[in-house]
């Protein structure tokens, strides 16, 4: 399965950017994570792709949207009210398609983009 990223660039605080990610097949779960430098990837949001349910880390509920499309391909992440602190490289993560596990916990996600910067100032 492959991920790639787009949307991502430079805003300024209190803007907003929507992130995508294509995906060569569907999976049961996404997810956005974020890194920045010198600070281990963290998870922003992960949605499960048959019915779209949504969890959310407190930092980001309420400005951050995760979504998909209807064929569940395509991953979204909506980000409003955009603070500084929102800066860092997005990258999106998938389920492996073929695990004998069917599960969104955050060690189930295996697949990854290359990754898309956002730059909040």
């Amino acid at each position: 399965v492959q991920l790639v990223e787009s949307g991502g660039g430079s805003a300024q605080a209190g803007g907003s950017l929507r992130l995508s990610c294509e995906a060569s097949r569907q999976s049961y779960c996404m997810a956005w994570f974020r890194q920045v430098p010198g600070k281990e990837r963290e998870v922003i949001a992960t949605i499960r792709v048959i019915d779209g349910y949504a969890i959310y880390v407190d930092s980001v509920r309420g400005r951050v949207t995760i979504s998909r499309d209807n064929a569940g391909n395509t991953l979204y992440l909506q980000m409003g009210s955009l603070q500084p602190e929102d800066t860092g490289m997005y990258y999106c993560a998938a389920t492996n398609p073929f695990a004998a596990v069917v599960t969104c916990e955050l060690g189930a996600f295996e697949l990854w983009g290359k990754g898309t910067q956002v730059t909040v100032s």
